[in-house]
Formats: C-alpha cells, structure tokens, sequence
C-alpha cells in the first residue's frame, strides 16, 4: 500500500484535486453573482485611477471596458471549461467513441460541476452497454455457429451418403435445431426488453401446476448432472397471469439455479402466500454459496454471465435473469435475491392480480410513450 505525506494530503485538500483552490459557493448563480459585483468594483477603480491620474472620460470610459471585458473573459473560462468539454465529449460519443469523459475538480458543486458529473455517469453506462453488445454480437456468432455448422456437416453427409438417416442421427439434427431455436427465443426476448413491450394474456392458474409443468422439462434436460428439483407449493395457491410469461419467468430462474449448483445436489422450488394474501411468493433456493450483497442487482443486468460452479456450465447469452425481472414487472412483481443461510434464494413476488394497465399517453410526435403492454 503506498503511504503519502499528510502535509500534502491536507495541502490537497485545501486546494484542490488539481492544485487550484475550491470554490467557495455550491450554486453558479452565487459564483456568477460574486463575479459582477468584483467586475463592477474593477470597473469602478479603474475608472476613479484614470480620473486621478487625468485621463479624460472618451478615453478612460473605452479603457474601463476593455479591462473589465478582458477580466471577465478570462475568469468566465472556468465556469464554461465543463462545458466545452461536455460538447467535445458529446462529438466524440457521436462517432462512436464512448471513452471520453470530463475532467472536473472534486471541488465544483456548482450546477455545471453535478451536470457534468451526471454526464460522466451517463457516458460510463453507454460505454458499458457499448461493450455489452459487442459480447453479445461475440457471444450469439458463437453460439451459432456451432449448431449451425454440426447441422450442415451432418446433412452434407446424409446427402452424400456417408451417413444413414437413422433414428439417432435425425434425433441429432432435432437438438441442433431445438439449440437455433432456443437462441432465436432469447434473441426475441432480448428485444421485447429493449423495446419495453409485451402483451398479456391473463388467466387464472395453479400455482403448484404450473411449477410443476415447467420443472419437468427442466428435469429431463438436467438429466446428466444428478440434480433434484423438490417442490413445496400448496395445492389451492392460484394466482392471475400470462401462463407464457410466468413459465419463461420460473424456467429462466430454476435453469439458472440449476446451472450454478454441484452435481447431485438438490434445489427447492417453495411457494406461500403473501402476509395480505394479495401476493404469491416464490423461493428458488440453490444449497450453495451465497452471492455478495454488492453484486445482486448486477447479476439481473443484460449480458452480465456469472461464474459456474465445480460439475455445472454456466454457458448463456447473459439475458436470463434480465428476461425472468422483466417478466415479473409486466406482472407488477419483483425478483430479487434475499438473504438465505439454506444458500442462494430467488425470491419471486407477484400480485395475486396484475396491476391495470397505465392509460397510454402520446407525445408531441404522436408515438406512444406507454408501451408496456402494447401487442408483440
């Protein structure tokens, strides 16, 4: 760890991160307030000073307003120093570039020091998002191309008669097409989430069944790695919702618990009313290590894959988490993680009935701006 002197830590501090000293006022109508009063005393001694030293008033009067013009720019230069390089950085993100970012002193509080920052914050998630998409683009070219390529070398054998079409080779090119067919699925979902759009199709359902329904795919795909899924969700718990949206919700959830949990170990899927009885709530519970409280909420973000555990592939587009938070909030519900000694719980919260849909406003140009339950 590197030690500094505490003489210049405190010289710092009173002057500034980069050796100017701190402004005194938090608000730019105070500092620009502060600014022509001293321009207006300038102005005032340079003009009495010209007087006494007998220049006539034609020419102090030229004089007074060139020095005062001269000391106003000069000082000016650091209240709009932010904002010219908001208008470079902003030119920069234009072309692409979304690296640049605005040096400001710890020290500005101004409105222009906070506009700047709030645009440092914004250009931070672009480049983040930037970068996201390209691992995104990385990550699908990749995972199609191997279904894709398993399905051609597998057909040009068939038609060259290498190969026979028998039942285990046409149960293979099923699973490469079910693999295309599953990505294509996430790459859908992936832009209903960026558009904010979905329809739903609400119906009463069985809880227990409807978990029951979407566990058993799951078992039978899990197969390979000795998991066990036990259920405990009561027999009369119903709940109001989309039946697609909820199973792709639970099926996003139990997969991912699946992928992060050893092999031959269980994971438990229970259900119980809210304290109100207006509310189902769901746990996934993995018996694993938990998750930093800190990382949460960005394991819910796009893209974001987390790591595997020993005997599991974590593998992915980085989007079923995302998809699953989606899915609840169309629903007026939540997902989160809670904390849990058992091991890493995903608690699931949905309104026994879904909130009314918000009545749809139109902007200036006529586009809805209220899209959350627009058609697909």
């Amino acid at each position: 760890m590197k030690h500094e002197n505490p003489t210049a830590s405190m010289g710092r501090a009173r002057s500034g991160k980069d050796g100017k000293r701190p402004r005194l006022f938090s608000s730019l109508r105070a500092e620009l307030s502060v600014l022509i009063a001293i321009t207006t005393v300038l102005a005032f001694l340079i003009a009495w000073m010209l007087d006494i030293i007998g220049i006539n008033s034609w020419m102090a009067m030229p004089l007074t307003i060139t020095i005062t013009l001269i000391f106003m720019y000069c000082t000016s230069r650091s209240f709009t120093r932010p904002l010219r390089q908001m208008r470079d950085a902003a030119e920069s993100m234009a072309q692409g570039d979304y690296s640049a970012r605005v040096r400001l002193r710890k020290s500005t509080n101004d409105e222009i020091g906070q506009l700047a920052r709030s645009f440092n914050v914004m250009a931070e998630e672009l480049e983040h998002a930037d970068q996201m998409r390209r691992d995104m683009i990385a990550n699908v070219s990749h995972e199609l191309r191997t279904p894709v390529s398993a399905l051609q070398a597998m057909v040009e054998n068939m038609a060259d008669g290498v190969v026979e079409p028998t039942p285990a080779n046409m149960e293979n090119i099923l699973k490469q097409t079910h693999r295309l067919s599953d990505l294509i699925s996430f790459l859908l979902d992936m832009s209903r989430v960026e558009a904010g759009a979905s329809s739903l199709e609400l119906e009463r359902l069985n809880v227990a069944e409807l978990i029951d329904e979407t566990v058993g795919p799951l078992e039978y795909a899990d197969a390979g790695h000795g998991h066990t899924i036990e259920q405990r969700v009561p027999d009369d718990l119903v709940v109001e919702g989309d039946e697609a949206r909820l199973r792709q919700l639970l099926t996003n959830i139990i997969a991912n618990a699946l992928k992060h949990s050893r092999d031959d170990t269980a994971v438990l899927v229970e259900a119980h009313a809210g304290e109100r009885g207006d509310t189902v709530i769901i746990n996934v519970v993995n018996f694993g290590s938990d998750i930093p409280k800190e990382v949460r909420d960005d394991i819910f973000r796009r893209f974001v894959k987390g790591t595997s555990g020993p005997g599991t592939e974590s593998g992915g587009t980085g989007l079923g988490l995302s998809i699953a938070r989606w899915a609840a909030k169309l629903h007026g519900g939540t997902v989160q993680v809670v904390d849990d000694p058992r091991g890493v719980d995903f608690e699931i919260t949905l309104p026994v009935r879904p909130p009314e849909p918000q009545p749809r406003q139109e902007t200036a140009t006529g586009r809805n701006t209220e899209a959350a339950y627009d058609g697909q």
